[in-house]
């Protein structure tokens, strides 16, 4: 998955800048315009299934469900927590930003079960710490603006931010509840939170490496009007079972930081792009290219090397509905045998499982299956992986929230495949028309229901066309729609690539265009904000 963090400021004079600093700081939740009073319900409350897949922990990394954009670091995007079933389900929704959005994208979760989340505020990214479902501002931790910002301001270009995964999105939380990030300016940090002597929570840098002598940053910004020279965001960090953080650039570069002495080690890819993120496991890390799939360990010192490599069909053009040209999925690692991703094929994209040992003395590609319809078909978003199953989502069609124009293109379609036990080859389970046009999508251990954020076109009292989201349950044995529960009317409520997150206090948080939307079944044992 590639995700886009939305700034609007495009049409805007560039004095309105300095008005943006510290836009919406309050502590209390504000609700975000266009929230559905009354939380319509569709369909019937649905009974929690517990299925026997299970993720494995990671040494360096908080625990499954809570310490990544998918989930935990095999990507799986399912967590080992309880989540809504419909039943007087509410929602609950903090504003990011009076006038200008800000979406809260990834989101992690503490020990404390408070929101370790990336948001957006005006011109800037910032870490924020959320208390869960009353979305209470506990403390910020402010970023570097993104080169591609300033580059968007410059040219009126909001492409230019929507094409970028730079600046800490994929971000993980580690094993003491820091954040591990890189952020704009070549720098990995790693930033705690604590109480202070008052009593109230703040961030802190804990530790800071700088990559800018082993990485390009000739990057269009405040001061570098005119560069001459190469500018290659850092995208994505995620540790090994060594303790090693890998970490990987948008025009290929690979590497590792020792984090007890510093060391770097770099390995770059040639005349290839890495824009989603990446998945590990104690046999190896996954990263995928716009070109090729990539099996890879890190040598004693430390220096990437290539275990295998798996060439797709990249198709001859980016996609409506896709980042580049390219895989748009981060893999997703099933068990100890299999990674999946998708290609970007023309006509159909299609599921790509793999396996993952080192030497094989068989074919490594297990199934290349069709997905989709023809001509409509295109995903940017990682599949739910558990047991032998996978579940992806159609994203062919959709822009971003703020160029997409007509809603009928985005044709919508998720389904179910499963790998056969015997490993030759893979067939659809189910499929179900859903129109979830750009949602990272979740799913419950404890439940088995796959959760997607979904619209529906629809005429207002004036006769004129709103889009209605919905945050949609689907069983994920049978496929079939178990409830929607309306969460706002709008651009401020297109979730725009962010992800859903299920919380351990068994709330859904999603990420959308003006903020961050809570859903959550208030039963004799919970309550409302």
């Amino acid at each position: 998955m590639k995700l886009r963090l939305p700034v609007i400021v495009l049409a805007m004079p560039f004095i309105a800048i300095s008005l943006l600093a510290g836009c919406d700081d309050e502590r209390n939740a504000r609700p975000i315009a266009g929230l559905s009073r009354g939380v319509p319900v569709q369909g019937a409350p649905a009974k929690a299934q517990v299925f026997a897949g299970d993720v494995v922990a990671h040494p360096f990394m908080a625990a499954p469900g809570r310490a990544a954009m998918h989930g935990d670091a095999a990507s799986s995007d399912v967590h080992p927590f309880a989540s809504p079933l419909g039943v007087n389900t509410q929602v609950h929704t903090r504003s990011g930003s009076r006038m200008f959005g800000g979406a809260c994208a990834t989101i992690t979760f503490d020990r404390d079960g408070n929101l370790v989340a990336l948001c957006s505020s005006g011109i800037n990214l910032r870490l924020t710490l959320l208390s869960p479902r009353t979305l209470d501002l506990l403390a910020v931790y402010p970023l570097p603006g993104r080169p591609s910002t300033f580059a968007a301001l410059v040219n009126r270009d909001v492409g230019k931010i929507m094409s970028d995964t730079s600046g800490g999105a994929y971000f993980y939380l580690d094993n003491e509840d820091r954040v591990v990030l890189a952020d704009s300016q070549q720098k990995i940090q790693r930033i705690g939170h604590r109480k202070n002597a008052a009593g109230n929570w703040e961030f802190y840098q804990d530790a800071v490496w700088d990559l800018s002598s082993h990485v390009p940053h000739d990057c269009l910004d405040w001061g570098n009007w005119f560069p001459s020279g190469e500018c290659d965001p850092v995208t994505a960090v995620m540790p090994d079972h060594r303790g090693l953080i890998w970490w990987v650039t948008r025009k290929g570069r690979i590497g590792t930081l020792n984090s007890d002495n510093g060391i770097v080690r770099v390995m770059p890819l040639q005349n290839e792009e890495i824009q989603n993120g990446f998945s590990v496991a104690d046999d190896g890390v996954y990263i995928v290219s716009d070109h090729a799939m990539y099996g890879l360990q890190a040598k004693p010192d430390g220096t990437p090397s290539i275990l295998w490599r798996e060439i797709y069909d990249r198709g001859s053009k980016r996609k409506v509905g896709s980042i580049n040209q390219g895989s748009g999925t981060t893999p997703t690692l099933l068990g100890s045998d299999y990674v999946s991703i998708t290609d970007n094929a023309d006509d159909r994209i299609n599921l790509l499982v793999y396996k993952r040992r080192a030497n094989l003395m068989s074919k490594r590609l297990v199934c290349k299956l069709p997905l989709f319809d023809s001509r409509a078909s295109a995903t940017d978003n990682s599949t739910i992986g558990f047991n032998r199953s996978l579940i992806a989502e159609n994203n062919s069609g959709y822009r971003n929230a703020l160029t997409q124009k007509n809603w009928s293109k985005p044709r919508g379609g998720i389904t179910r495949i499963d790998i056969r036990e015997d490993a030759s080859g893979c067939d659809v389970v189910w499929q179900s028309d859903e129109r979830s046009p750009s949602t990272v999508a979740k799913m419950s251990s404890l439940t088995s229901l796959a959760y997607f954020y979904t619209f529906e076109q629809q005429m207002d009292k004036q006769g004129k066309q709103q889009i209605q989201w919905y945050f949609t349950a689907i069983d994920a044995n049978s496929g079939e729609t178990r409830f929607k529960v309306a969460t706002g009317v709008g651009r401020d409520f297109d979730n725009n690539w962010a992800p859903i997150a299920l919380g351990p206090d068994g709330t859904a948080y999603v990420g959308v265009f003006g903020g961050i939307v809570a859903v959550y079944d208030v039963t004799a044992s919970t309550h409302s904000p």
